[in-house]
């Protein structure tokens, strides 16, 4: 049975940085088959005490809970391979 991701996406409102966070994002994960994926996207606008839990001092950040360890994320998630090593999904190399 594959390994649980739980993602978290900080965001601020829908300015072209969250935007473009997001959709990086989906596309990681939609060529994931092999790996289950539970996104919650939080804007901090509406909820800044989440925020305030989780530390964030910069938007977009995306956090892995799950699998551990656990991982942030800052910035637009464009470049790809990054974010595959940062959580875990391929190796350095």
């Amino acid at each position: 049975m594959p390994e649980k991701y739980i993602l978290k996406l900080y965001i601020l409102g829908s300015n072209a940085a969250s935007e473009l966070a997001l959709k990086n994002l989906r596309e990681i994960i939609s060529h994931e088959s092999n790996t289950q994926f539970d996104l919650e996207v939080i804007d901090v606008r509406r909820h800044p005490e989440l925020a305030e839990d989780a530390r964030i001092l910069a938007v977009p950040t995306l956090i892995k809970k799950l699998p551990k360890p656990m991982r942030k994320i800052i910035g637009d998630l464009s470049n790809k391979q990054k974010v595959l090593h940062s959580l875990d999904l391929i190796s350095q190399g």
